[in-house]
């Protein structure tokens, strides 16, 4: 068995990495975490508290569903501060039964992520 134990770093792949920067950190409100050169450049942010960080890659084709899901306490607050922001996310927050409340939102280059409401279940 190996020793793993936990997920660091999740790559999203960026056209512009300041324009992804100041969306995941102007917009978002996640902290710059790491920006040195490493070879081109690299870049890591995350939500304040968090262990994993998002690092955005330079890359000729972004644009993809990135399968990252974010927890908030507040999805209906945070989906209408964002779009009050300018921040592409879907049309409504999904009210499924059983299922937390939920929505999509996309950065500057088209890439998806999920915003899901934290809940206490058991």
């Amino acid at each position: 068995m190996t020793r793993i134990t936990q997920v660091r770093t999740i790559g999203v792949p960026v056209a512009d990495q300041d324009r992804a920067l100041d969306f995941y950190v102007g917009r978002l409100g996640f902290e710059k975490r790491l920006d040195v050169s490493y070879g081109d450049r690299w870049v890591e942010v995350a939500p304040p508290g968090s262990e994993t960080t998002i690092a955005l890659v330079r890359s000729e084709t972004p644009g993809v569903d990135t399968g990252i899901r974010l927890t908030t306490a507040d999805a209906g607050g945070d989906h209408a501060e964002l779009r009050g922001h300018g921040v592409d996310v879907d049309a409504e927050v999904l009210h499924w039964q059983g299922v937390p409340p939920m929505f999509g939102l996309r950065d500057p280059d088209g890439n998806r992520l999920v915003l899901i409401e934290l809940t206490n279940r058991t």
